[in-house]
């Protein structure tokens, strides 16, 4: 274990490293969009408009902050802040390497034998923060937001609950490092169909639980004009925005920390390139990359679904599909292996 001063200093530069991701992602995100959409991104802030995310912070320090008249101010400010903790706190125990790989210190926060159930536990307390808000506000849209993402996420959370049971069944334990260090796909080939339903109904849970296209029902423009955020500007809208990038960050390296190794890359690589197993961060951030270009192409790509159709598709459908992986694979392990 770490020293706690090291800990501390890990979770500062992790806070920040997070931060200016989620910058830096909004851009990319938005020129990913533009060339998709078949026109031109942001270009004018700054050499291939590379400055347009330290001007639009500076913009949401410094706009006006206005607040309704009839909300509860105290909650009105503090549910950002519940989001945009819970964010950060969800990412703290995702390893990026084996112990002592990050300059002779591990590459987590810290290592908790309960970890997977501890991103699960955080990712839902993250919802408090979004009912909160459309409560404090006092408007009809930010309220039917709010009420509107916290059954969506009861709904998801049984499919995402049931598709990691087959993961705690197959490796035996909760502990992310060591979910890694015995890699899911090589315990035996009986058990890769169930792990590709658990994995295809864990990515679409995942989608529905950071309120991404098509799954955005809480903010639908159209409907509720921008639901539980109606009523919040400056700042307190960024930390929201906020929240939303970095739980698309958690959730794409705990999908790859679950399903797809993790840090650990094909062995056969380190043939073909020398001195990458020195790098195995690499391998987590080019997966996290898939998964974030993923939330981006179907912005692009899918229309928003209906209400009736998402709470269709998590109780009718995922639910059903990953209670039939989770039982299949106990099947394997007791009459097969």
């Amino acid at each position: 274990m770490d020293p706690l001063w090291v800990t501390l200093v890990k979770a500062i530069l992790l806070c920040l490293t997070l931060l200016g991701v989620f910058a830096y992602m909004t851009l990319i995100e938005r020129k990913l969009l533009g060339r998709m959409q078949h026109r031109y991104g942001p270009n004018r802030t700054g050499p291939f408009g590379l400055l347009q995310p330290i001007s639009d912070a500076i913009k949401s320090i410094f706009k006006e902050t206005i607040i309704p008249a009839n909300a509860d101010k105290f909650v009105y400010f503090l549910a950002p802040f519940i989001s945009i903790t819970f964010a950060l706190s969800a990412f703290a125990i995702i390893p990026a390497g084996p112990a002592g790989s990050f300059f002779g210190f591990n590459p987590w926060i810290i290592d908790l034998d309960i970890g997977l159930l501890y991103v699960l536990a955080v990712t839902a307390m993250g919802v408090y923060g979004i009912f909160l808000g459309g409560w404090a506000s006092n408007s009809k849209y930010a309220l039917l937001g709010s009420l509107r993402s916290s059954a969506q996420l009861i709904s998801y959370e049984l499919g995402l609950g049931l598709s990691v049971l087959t993961i705690i069944m197959i490796a035996g334990t909760v502990n992310l490092r060591e979910i890694v260090d015995i890699g899911v796909w090589s315990v035996s080939p009986w058990l890769w169909l169930p792990l590709v339903i658990a994995f295809g109904t864990f990515v679409i849970s995942g989608i529905a639980e950071v309120n991404r296209t098509p799954f955005d029902l809480p903010e639908a423009e159209q409907e509720i004009v921008a639901g539980y955020m109606t009523e919040y500007s400056s700042l307190n809208w960024a930390l929201y925005q906020m929240a939303e990038y970095v739980n698309m960050l958690t959730m794409s390296a705990f999908i790859s920390t679950l399903f797809l190794g993790g840090w650990r890359g094909p062995a056969f690589v380190d043939n073909i390139i020398p001195g990458m197993s020195e790098w195995p961060f690499v391998w987590l951030i080019a997966k996290m990359a898939i998964f974030m270009f993923m939330f981006i192409w179907l912005r692009a790509t899918l229309p928003r679904f209906r209400y009736d159709q998402l709470m269709r598709i998590g109780w009718v459908w995922l639910f059903e599909i990953a209670l039939f992986a989770a039982l299949l694979t106990g099947a394997v392990i007791a009459f097969v292996l």
